[in-house]
């Protein structure tokens, strides 16, 4: 007897070790499954993004040549647009060479609201310094039409932000007394002088001679108010021949 028992023990307990295999086996392929149409479906949740005509028509535009290369459209829900460009260091660049700045553009809802909000992020600038910001003609000199829309003050690491909200992309200058007109891409022929490039001036001579170490440096008009000519050099453009927005 026993000698028998262990072997009916054995024999009563195939039978449940295999079911208890199986269950086993159906467990681990149920969650084996979950989690494949988990990631799935995460993966089909972050990728997707809804179609947004203003984005395609800004990166065609891109790529025709109408704006700038260093444009770019981010992903965004309709109607919003979001638009990016750097600025690159241009009188600051011999003492400054690593000097950034990138500029974020929204657009909203033009129904909503005609502004939209810009913000310009700088880092490795000078530090504790204030710089006007302008909207520009032309990237360069000799910079054209001009409009005074915002000041950017450093921190003492050299980073710094502005934010601000006006109206970008129909941005314009011009004599009323004789208005002219001028080619725009989107728009096609408008009134005025489009200004479609943006640049950074120091706001004081005084501090840009003493930051540059370079005294003969001449006054600009880059800032309001008294003195004239109290402004320094410009430190930052967007270096571009086509538009930048």
């Amino acid at each position: 007897m026993s000698f028998l028992q262990p072997i009916r023990r054995i024999t009563l307990g195939a039978p449940l070790l295999l079911v208890l295999l199986l269950l086993l086996t159906m467990q681990v392929n149920a969650a084996s499954n979950a989690s494949i149409q988990a990631s799935a479906y995460s993966n089909h949740t972050v990728n997707h993004v809804p179609y947004n005509a203003k984005v395609h028509y800004v990166r065609q535009m891109v790529h025709d040549g109408h704006l700038a290369p260093t444009v770019h459209a981010l992903d965004s829900l309709p109607p919003t647009l979001i638009l990016q460009f750097p600025l690159v260091p241009s009188g600051i660049k011999a003492s400054f060479p690593n000097a950034k700045a990138l500029v974020t553009i929204v657009v909203g809802s033009h129904n909503d609201s005609p502004s939209h909000t810009v913000t310009v992020d700088v880092q490795n600038m000078p530090p504790n310094i204030t710089f006007t910001i302008f909207f520009i003609e032309l990237a360069n000199k000799p910079f054209g039409n001009v409009e005074y829309v915002a000041d950017l003050t450093t921190q003492g690491d050299g980073s710094g932000e502005s934010i601000f909200q006006l109206i970008t992309t129909l941005a314009f200058a011009m004599d009323a007394r004789n208005p002219g007109t001028s080619q725009d891409n989107a728009e096609g022929l408008t009134s005025g002088i489009n200004l479609e490039h943006m640049g950074m001036w120091f706001s004081s001579l005084q501090d840009a001679q003493k930051v540059l170490n370079n005294n003969s440096l001449k006054g600009t008009i880059f800032d309001g108010g008294n003195p004239p000519l109290h402004a320094g050099p410009q430190a930052m453009t967007d270096g571009q021949t086509a538009p930048v927005f």
